[in-house]
């Protein structure tokens, strides 16, 4: 879980830097990043729930 956690956090400054350095520059470029590193973190997230969903289904 510390993984994830860190992994989260990492996300998170990166869509934020994404961001910012659109505000900065302008350049739509940056905002695609962010918006392609939410979608990856989204299907990340996603994968890894329905695992962990699969394995409360096989431990019972």
């Amino acid at each position: 879980m510390l993984i994830l956690r860190i992994v989260g956090v990492l996300t998170v400054i990166a869509i934020g830097a994404g961001v910012v350095a659109y505000l900065f520059s302008g350049d739509k470029r940056y905002l695609r990043l962010s918006a392609r590193i939410a979608k990856y973190a989204l299907m990340f997230a996603l994968v890894v729930l329905a695992l962990m969903f699969l394995e409360r289904i096989i431990v019972v």
